[in-house]
């Protein structure tokens, strides 16, 4: 039997709350599948690292990381470290974990769930069958660039940030974003904003060089990123893969959470080195933290992208889809997608569990 070993890192608020459950469901499917052995360690990550070890990640912290086949991660963050200098924040803690393990492409999938298409605010003839995937890049532009900082020139106080793009860096992740649209409809959508920055000059540049010379069968279309925005409002069915910047995508992946329902439904994996990262990319809600009314779905599903793109797993990725699915078909809601008089509102464990009992039931039926 094969082992694979997963650094896990619940971070901060809610994080260990849906990891929990995560790992509770990875649990399950490791004893009806039998192939493969899942060996589990945790570490600090973020505002938790920072609270015990003065800095976001520590030197075990990441090698551990790097020591691993797969890391899970919760969320880090929150109001409560904002006042910290900008280097030790809790995110500080993240951008290096996906710098140094080299992951430069970040999947985020917007799965509109049949049940739940009634609790996206768009009317339901715009999103019902929604399946689309915004693919990243993820350790390259505004967020990297240097110059940066805070400065005062000439008497005024001045706060820097640089946008840059190489060559290299939008052939690999348009690479990964070809493969992924040829595995799907073959059609892809690049957003930049090329009519402004020449960054964005060069990213369409590249991507339709790379897109001519090894991906003929793929349709390529180019999207300026501000229509790209009110386009995944008015007629989100158009796209299927889209690529974009570091900037680009983690705005427009939020907006398309919205098409489904909650931010509290949509996995993420971010790929391109030896383990990939697999997370939600909803954050810590300290809010609601320690009250056991979290989401758990999107750290589920993100388990879930772990089997399917880091462990070559699909057949046990689809028993996670199929049994979320099935979970919300019968009714369970947690707060953020229930809606007065419909369906019944559990909580992050109630839920957590309902997905593991779907998960047994459907692997019955293989």
């Amino acid at each position: 039997m094969a082992t694979k070993k997963i650094c896990v890192f619940p971070g901060d608020g809610i994080g260990p709350e849906v990891v929990r459950e995560a790992l509770a469901v990875l649990g399950t499917v490791e004893k009806i599948s039998g192939t493969c052995r899942f060996e589990t360690e945790k570490d600090l990550l973020g505002g938790a690292s920072y609270d015990v070890h003065g800095v976001p990640m520590t030197d075990r912290a990441l090698a551990l990381a790097r020591a691993s086949d797969a890391i899970l991660l919760g969320a880090v963050g929150g109001p409560k470290w904002d006042v910290l200098p900008f280097e030790v924040r809790p995110e500080r803690g993240l951008l290096t974990l996906r710098r140094e393990l080299g992951l430069f492409a970040n999947l985020r999938p917007a799965v509109v769930f049949t049940p739940l298409v009634d609790a996206s605010p768009l009317r339901r003839e715009l999103v019902e069958g929604i399946d689309l995937m915004v693919v990243r890049e993820l350790t390259g532009g505004i967020y990297f660039g240097e110059p940066r900082g805070v400065k005062t020139i000439d008497g005024v106080e001045t706060g820097t940030n640089t946008e840059v793009y190489t060559r290299p860096e939008i052939e690999r992740v348009a690479r990964m974003a070809f493969d992924l649209a040829r595995k799907r409809t073959g059609k892809i959508t690049s957003v930049d904003k090329s009519n402004v920055l020449e960054s964005s000059v060069l990213w369409r540049k590249v991507v339709s060089e790379v897109g001519a010379k090894e991906y003929p069968d793929v349709a390529l279309s180019h999207m300026l990123v501000d229509n790209c925005a009110m386009q995944l409002i008015r007629n989100p069915r158009q796209f299927d893969v889209m690529v974009t910047t570091n900037l680009f995508g983690d705005i427009l992946t939020d907006e398309a959470s919205m098409i489904t329902g909650s931010i509290g439904m949509l996995p993420s994996a971010s790929l391109g080195g030896k383990a990939g990262l697999f997370e939600p990319i909803h954050g810590s809600a300290p809010d609601i933290t320690g009250r056991g009314v979290a989401n758990p779905l999107a750290t589920i599903l993100s388990v879930a992208m772990m089997l399917k793109y880091g462990f070559d797993m699909p057949a046990e990725a689809a028993w996670i889809e199929g049994a979320v699915e099935r979970v919300l078909a019968e009714g369970y809601r947690t707060g953020d997608i229930h809606r007065e008089g419909e369906g019944k509102r559990v909580g992050t464990t109630e839920m957590g569990d309902r997905v593991r009992d779907a998960v047994q039931k459907l692997s019955q039926k293989r």
